[in-house]
């Protein structure tokens, strides 16, 4: 496959090589970074009983920032982990900080710490009051998923039976997120729903945990015009790191060079600008601390049959803190210069927040 850089050849067959093209802050024509050098962001990553043992992950991994996965069953459990959350960076201020703000990504990079924004993976924590999202943005809130897997007050799910779009209620909601500067999270929303979400923001979008359809066809993938859709709009689209998500059909060894050609058809689809990388697990990996009767187990329970869970979930070469130091090298070898590692490992990620969260 060509690892082509320009979805305007795509959508308009213009000759204009876009990826040559600096971001704002972006690498320019000087020499090439390593990896240290970078500003990594991982759109998807939660602790595992934060400790050291997740610090000092943090830092191996080098991340500047995450976007967190906060519990979401009501308002109450919502108000209750952000209170936990601010404690957490009193406390360890020395390692954490709050990203309200996209720069607060570089503000940790320049202190060696890392930056987390607080994300909810579904709506349901606004108890159906649109004027919730106000009280959870006081509170450091800068994200949340419209819907989960299933159906909520604002739209479909992706492992829902029918394929509803937003209601009137979540075009409420994503007016509000728009005006309060909250990101709109795509992940786990429905088809028709993920396509709503796009055309009814009036800023762009984020969808931070996905896998292209048209490679693994999957309830929680992403079609090339949704992503089309989400780049036009200015938004970036998250690989997830998950091997049941990127694998190959079941049975086969999922490895780090599936993962890599998610995102070069990502790439292929949307652009160089619209795609960045997330992990959806802790930042040590999951190999170190799940066991088939603590993870795969439960999810049995709540996931149907068409997510097509497998065990072991990971992918060796990504269950690591060097797991991006080894996409590198990957990404290297396809001819994937070092300012466009450096766009997809966090500048992309940064560009949106800058976007949207302000």
């Amino acid at each position: 496959m060509k690892w082509d850089t320009n979805r305007r050849t795509f959508i308009q067959g213009a000759a204009a090589v876009l990826a040559s093209q600096a971001l704002p802050g972006a690498a320019d024509s000087g020499p090439d970074k390593s990896y240290e050098d970078m500003l990594v962001i991982d759109a998807l990553c939660f602790g595992k009983e934060w400790g050291e043992e997740v610090f000092a992950a943090l830092r191996a991994a080098n991340y500047s920032g995450i976007i967190e996965s906060l519990p979401r069953k009501n308002l109450q459990t919502a108000i209750d982990a952000l209170l936990d959350w601010r404690k957490r960076i009193e406390n360890h201020s020395d390692q954490l900080m709050f990203a309200l703000q996209a720069e607060d990504f570089r503000r940790a990079k320049d202190s060696k710490r890392t930056a987390v924004m607080m994300n909810f993976q579904n709506s349901t924590m606004l108890n159906g009051d649109v004027d919730n999202i106000d009280a959870l943005y006081a509170l450091g809130m800068r994200s949340f998923q419209l819907t989960y897997n299933f159906r909520n007050l604002v739209g479909d799910g992706c492992l829902e039976r029918t394929n509803a779009g937003l209601s009137d209620f979540g075009l409420e909601v994503v007016e509000r997120m728009n005006d309060t500067g909250v990101l709109i999270d795509l992940s786990h929303c429905g088809d028709q729903t993920t396509l709503d979400g796009i055309a009814f923001s009036q800023r762009p979008v984020g969808i931070t945990h996905t896998m292209c359809d048209a490679l693994r066809s999957h309830p929680r993938a992403k079609t090339d015009e949704q992503m089309r859709n989400c780049a036009e709009k200015g938004g970036v689209i998250g690989m997830v790191a998950l091997g049941y998500f990127v694998g190959p059909d079941p049975g086969g060894d999922t490895t780090i060079e599936h993962y890599a050609d998610h995102i070069e058809h990502a790439v292929n689809v949307a652009g160089i600008e619209h795609i960045g990388i997330s992990t959806d697990y802790p930042p040590q990996g999951i190999s170190p601390w799940a066991t088939y009767e603590e993870w795969f187990v439960p999810r049995t329970g709540y996931f149907k049959p068409s997510y097509e869970l497998r065990w072991p979930p990971w992918i060796p070469a990504l269950d690591t803190t060097d797991r991006y130091r080894n996409l590198m090298a990957v990404l290297e070898g396809r001819g994937c210069a070092s300012k466009d590692i450096e766009r997809l490992l966090g500048l992309n990620w940064l560009r949106l927040l800058g976007d949207t969260i302000g």
